[in-house]
């Protein structure tokens, strides 16, 4: 055994040492499925901190004939199938990390070489008689080990794609390592050698140009997870089922972690659900990434209108977005729609594939996006942040007409796009405005059955600042008057959904006049009888 040629165990040893370990062996079953078929190239993306690297090597410790894994697998999920033993430490087995070649590598143009070396290395020692001194790529290794021996190799790449984000202005740096993949997995000959290629990392491989030469992968991402959608995340069975475990209730656990939806899947970010089952506090853990940094220009010159969908977002709507244009780079970024896509994939947004959609996932995420933007001074949003405050502000002090000129002052300057026709459209509106809000409330719920009737929103504080901030029931009315709005909140007795609720209650009436464009609003203490 070696460190990237038929590496031992011991890797996926750690997280089964681990406090808390959720079986995703169920992936080795699908595996086992595709092998030594066309099938067999999987390019598996996900954000950070999803449990990418868990399951790359769990895959190396399952099939590597370097270890002996029966006593570590026979108790997992993957023991009880059929095909368990006729797969296990079977296989020649390269597992590579690039993130950890470009660390060690002295030069970023060298990294080709320097892996090319380190593998060879391992496999003239496995192989001694086998590769002569001549061989001088990876590919051309594998043939006359194929050739010669009969066996196939599963080759495993953990952070794929780190050259594609991190250099992506160093064209010569990513011809060399793409031209290095082609040949590695491209053309006839290697389909006499490969049993199964895993790639994992952020991005998917590429759809046109260099990259077109890995066409032949399957692409799973957090647009189109496919069935491996349960197999990276935790679901929210196995959520609940830790949330018994640890005492945690669930439905904050939901509000603050859930989200992404994959196929018919609600999957939580493992590492924030851990680090709340073991620490026990319900805040983010989520780990920004510098690759971030690439968009926020973008955001700040309004990149194809990018600032008011993002502002959108994180106010608690959905935007529509075309996931088919990005090109899986941030070098050839041509819309707004590719920046969201590029979101998508690094975990600051989810996506609902049948309605074409993103939104900003849950509690977590919302609160470490406004702190990226800030760190990175993403100037627009810290004033706009500031105005909302002020509203909120104005809200609390039960100013009415403050609330109404600031409701305007918002519109007109951020929102320019939305048309108010409707209640629905003045909705939006009112989520934009009260941006801030999310700091002290969760995101405001709409249409909450209440009384008689819905109550438009209703923002419920944050345990934390229940005794400062009270709860908000806002009514909307369109082309009425602000009276109108008040009346129907008492009327149908929309304070009743609050009925358990023990903190203060306000009371807000909105309308906006299509004619002459003005807002009005009535603020109201709610007294409880």
């Amino acid at each position: 055994m070696g460190r990237f040629v038929n590496p031992d165990n011991s890797a996926f040893q750690v997280a089964l040492n681990s406090k808390i370990y959720v079986d995703k062996t169920g992936l080795l079953e699908y595996t086992n499925s595709v092998l030594d078929t066309v099938d067999a190239y999987i390019c598996n993306s996900r954000p950070r901190r999803f449990g990418k690297s868990f399951t790359a090597n769990m895959l190396a410790a399952y099939y590597s004939r370097g270890c002996e894994s029966e006593a570590m697998f026979s108790r997992l999920n993957i023991g009880k199938t059929e095909e368990f033993k006729a797969h296990l430490n079977k296989y020649d087995v390269i597992h590579m990390d690039i993130q950890w070649f470009l660390s060690n590598c002295k030069k970023v143009d060298q990294i080709v070489e320097f892996i090319t070396k380190s593998v060879l290395s391992e496999l003239r020692e496995a192989y001694p008689d086998t590769l002569p001194s001549e061989v001088e790529t990876l590919p051309d290794g594998f043939s006359r080990i194929k050739n010669m021996t009969g066996r196939k190799f599963i080759i495993i790449i953990d952070e794929w794609d780190v050259l594609i984000r991190d250099e992506a202005a160093n064209k010569q740096v990513q011809d060399a390592y793409i031209n290095f993949l082609r040949g590695m997995f491209k053309g006839t000959e290697p389909t006499k050698y490969i049993q199964l290629a895993y790639l994992t990392g952020i991005l998917p491989v590429k759809k046109e140009i260099s990259q077109s030469a890995l066409n032949n992968f399957k692409l799973y991402s957090m647009v189109s997870a496919g069935p491996l959608a349960s197999y990276i995340g935790f679901t929210e069975e196995e959520v609940k089922q830790l949330c018994e475990t640890y005492d945690q209730d669930f439905a904050e656990v939901r509000r603050w972690y859930d989200g992404y939806q994959l196929g018919k899947y609600h999957v939580y970010n493992p590492n924030a659900v851990v680090s709340l089952m073991t620490e026990g506090e319900f805040q983010s853990y989520w780990s920004g990434t510098a690759s971030y940094d690439a968009i926020v220009p973008l955001i700040n010159m309004d990149f194809d209108g990018l600032r008011a969908s993002i502002i959108e977002m994180l106010s608690g709507a959905s935007v529509e977005v075309d996931v088919s244009s990005f090109q899986n780079d941030i070098v050839n970024i041509v819309n707004k729609d590719d920046v969201l896509t590029y979101l998508i994939h690094l975990g600051y947004l989810a996506y609902l594939g049948g309605l074409r959609q993103a939104f900003v996932p849950n509690e977590e995420i919302r609160q470490e996006l406004i702190r990226a933007t800030r760190r990175r001074q993403w100037n627009e949003l810290i004033i706009f942040w500031q105005e909302s405050e002020q509203l909120l502000n104005d809200t609390l002090d039960m100013d009415g007409v403050a609330v109404a000129a600031q409701m305007e002052k918002i519109h007109s300057e951020y929102v320019p796009a939305i048309q108010y026709n409707n209640e629905n459209s003045l909705g939006s509106v009112l989520a934009l405005a009260y941006l801030s809000a999310m700091q002290y409330y969760f995101k405001p719920i709409r249409e909450l059955p209440a009384g008689r009737g819905f109550a438009d929103f209703v923002f419920i504080p944050k345990p934390e600042y229940r005794n400062d901030y009270p709860a908000l029931i806002v009514e909307l009315k369109w082309n009425r008057n602000a009276k109108t709005a008040m009346k129907q909140i008492k009327e149908k007795r929309y304070p009743d959904s609050l009925l358990g609720y023990t903190g203060d209650i306000l009371l807000v009436g909105i309308n906006y006049d299509k004619k002459t464009k003005e807002h009005q609003c009535l603020i109201e203490q709610y007294v409880k009888k």
